[in-house]
């Protein structure tokens, strides 16, 4: 039976994708791993005013708890979308997200953070 055969290889053609071809395995297995390399403190958003704000909250947080205060700014969707968030602001920890879709403020972050270190 040819016409199985043909179907089967024309789906293995087919690159997968999570967003409808705007992205490629290549870019998805990047994100991935930058999910555990780097910065311990990560904001993912498009650089909004919100996604700027909750960087500030989180800058002053780390600042009064004395940690330090480099934080990543993740503005790549593939990247942000392979932690699983669908909504932006979103503030992750160690590789962990802790909030996403609103602005934390100071005492929020201080208090997220106390918790997880």
């Amino acid at each position: 039976m040819a016409l199985f055969g043909k179907r089967k290889e024309k789906e293995e053609q087919k690159p997968s994708s999570c967003c409808c071809g705007s992205c490629d395995c290549e870019s998805m297995e990047q994100a991935e791993k930058a999910k555990t390399d780097g910065a311990s403190v990560k904001v993912l958003g498009s650089g909004c005013a919100k996604c700027n704000a909750l960087e500030a909250a989180t800058k002053a947080a780390l600042e009064q708890l004395g940690m330090d205060t480099t934080i990543e700014h993740v503005t790549d969707f593939a990247k942000i979308a392979s932690y699983g968030v669908m909504s932006t602001p979103a503030l992750v920890v160690d590789g962990k997200v802790v909030s996403y879709g609103k602005v934390l403020k100071t005492d929020e972050v201080i208090a997220i953070l106390k918790k997880i270190r």
